[in-house]
């Protein structure tokens, strides 16, 4: 099926625009136009069928049913939750907020918070279509994994403490639930008309959300793809010496995207022989780690917890990496 994307990119690159299959232009604008077209299709298709989907899910009912759970399964559940949401790692904020004055432990929103912008429908279409399932798993795994680890660790550390003065007033001890039973996921009852305009006006707003981050990303990976020497790479960050791990989380940092604008380059990363463990560290970084995320926590966060958050979240990114270097075949 989707041979269908090379077969159109070569009709246009190299027979309606009569590009010539060895030259470094043509190969980059084939590599745009076929990527283009195959994730806008795809898109199209997974966000609509997604969002009918969590039509029926009730925000709500989520967040009461996420108080009635004890802490383990609390902090699967937030993870799994964050996987589909479609939010980028500043939009996931709000909910953030949201989970917080509902009083459920600050480890189990943190859970949500790492989770959602390293795993959605988006990075699953994109990863399987352009990357492979083999590779698609792996990262899911890692990012919900990543998310339940988070929640322990700052758990343990009793995060509460240094969050701001009005949130630490909206958890008032005594007052987080503990149950071990208790909380129904309830759903919203929606007629398959109700559905269809959710579902279509979630494509409306994700889609044009998200489309010049989808032109901006293929369009950077088009260029590595085509005029970037593979040895260069190789000659840096591709020999998969320890450093290259916790360069490549360093340098994703600043370079805030999201799944989008990230795999297409990523993909382009691989193609020109940087190690699989190395790429991850760097798309997770770059999608989870960003400055407009960090100004925006800190209007609820302390510094203390912030720099302990940022620590957490490199360590982990940088294990991961190291580990799929040594271990992927």
């Amino acid at each position: 099926m989707l041979k269908i994307f090379t077969l159109f990119a070569d009709w246009l690159v190299f027979g309606v625009f009569d590009f010539s299959t060895r030259s470094h232009l043509g190969h980059s604008l084939h590599f745009f136009v076929e990527d283009t077209s195959k994730i806008f299709v795809l898109l199209i298709v997974m966000i609509y069928g997604m969002a009918w989907l969590r039509a029926s899910l009730n925000v709500e009912a989520v967040r009461d049913y996420l108080k009635g759970k004890n802490r383990f399964l609390g902090y699967i559940f937030a993870s799994v939750f964050g996987s589909v949401t479609p939010f980028c790692s500043c939009s996931s904020i709000p909910l953030f907020l949201g989970f917080t004055t509902a009083r459920i432990p600050v480890g189990i929103t943190m859970a949500f918070l790492i989770t959602s912008p390293m795993v959605n429908e988006i990075a699953v279409v994109l990863l399987g279509s352009l990357l492979g399932w083999k590779f698609t798993i792996a990262y899911v795994s890692v990012g919900i994994l990543a998310g339940v680890i988070g929640g322990i660790i700052l758990d343990s550390l009793r995060a509460e403490r240094f969050l701001k003065p009005f949130l630490r007033q909206a958890i008032l001890p005594g007052e987080e639930s503990h149950e071990e039973d208790g909380g129904s996921l309830k759903l919203q009852k929606l007629t398959a008309s109700e559905r269809h305009k959710f579902a279509k006006n979630e494509l409306k707003e994700i889609f044009f959300r998200i489309w010049k981050w989808v032109i901006i990303g293929i369009g950077v990976g088009a260029i590595l793809h085509g005029f970037v020497p593979e040895s260069l790479i190789a000659a840096t960050l591709g020999k998969g010496q320890w450093w290259t791990v916790p360069a490549a989380v360093v340098f994703g940092i600043p370079l805030y995207s999201n799944a989008a604008g990230i795999i297409p380059v990523a993909e382009s990363l691989l193609n020109k022989g940087l190690p699989i463990g190395t790429t991850l560290a760097f798309m997770m970084s770059t999608v989870a780690v960003s400055f407009p995320e960090f100004v925006l926590l800190k209007q609820v966060m302390e510094w203390k917890l912030l720099v302990v958050f940022l620590l957490m979240l490199v360590t982990m990114f940088t294990l991961t990496g190291w580990l799929f270097n040594y271990f992927w075949v």
